[in-house]
């Protein structure tokens, strides 16, 4: 069939899923953050979440290895959360490879979990009482990968994890990106063998990414242009919110 890399023929549908990468983009190029909880935010409404999840998938690896790339201290930042990694790594490839398991609304709920959990702790700064013990490296990395597998959002914890731990900026900035990459080809490799990512999938996902790409130029610009406190506030309420309409949604 002559359309069949296009998520749809109907050109609304096409228009909408255009502007939703488009608009994720300017998010990630603007705060630095967001873009998988910016697109889910929307996808979900216009198709499946396991479908959304899988358009994601190209965007994400790059946007991130891209972000580690552009870190310092790389050496360093993997010897140092390597177990950390590797939780992730698991819990996000099993996840993601029985995630036709799970009902659509439970996914649904886990999305909009996902989506609150990124916005409070954004908002209002908040922490878990979170030792240095190794063994909370791998439980946060479990959680995290659980979470991704599911919703394709794992910063959440990731984030709370570093915050707690009080991680200079630098060093934040390196661990992310790190940890946010290790999650990406295990998540994408789930979702193959689940048959949610396929040949088909994965070049509407890199089609995608081109808009994104454009979005995060154009995010960037407006960054010097615009009150990043303010416009980060309104993005995070505006998520918070959308992400009980799926709680709701998902549960009935």
């Amino acid at each position: 069939m002559p359309f069949s890399f296009l998520p749809s023929v109907d050109p609304v549908v096409i228009s909408a899923l255009l502007l939703i990468f488009l608009f994720s983009g300017i998010i990630k190029g603007f705060l630095g953050i967001g873009l998988p909880t910016a697109a889910m935010a929307f996808l979900t409404l216009v198709m499946e979440p396991t479908e959304a999840i899988s358009l994601l998938t190209i965007p994400i690896i790059a946007t991130n290895l891209f972000q580690f790339i552009r870190s310092s201290e790389r050496v360093q930042t993997a010897k140092k959360y390597k177990y950390f990694a590797f939780a992730i790594m698991v819990s996000i490839f099993i996840t993601a490879w029985n995630i036709t398991a799970f009902p659509t609304g439970f996914l649904t709920v886990v999305i909009g979990f996902a989506m609150i959990i990124f916005s409070v702790n954004l908002l209002f700064g908040f922490s878990l009482p979170i030792g240095p013990g190794l063994s909370w490296q791998i439980g946060v990395g479990v959680l995290s990968g659980f979470l991704g597998g599911l919703s394709s959002i794992w910063s959440p914890p990731v984030a709370m994890y570093l915050m707690a731990r009080n991680t200079p900026k630098e060093q934040f900035i390196a661990a992310t990106g790190f940890l946010f990459l290790a999650g990406c080809f295990p998540l994408a490799l789930g979702l193959y063998l689940s048959g949610v990512l396929t040949p088909v999938t994965a070049v509407k996902s890199l089609m995608g990414l081109v808009v994104v790409l454009l979005g995060f130029r154009i995010g960037e610009l407006l960054r010097g242009r615009v009150s990043q406190e303010i416009f980060r506030k309104f993005v995070l309420i505006a998520f918070l919110l959308m992400g009980l309409r799926l709680i709701i949604a998902g549960m009935y």
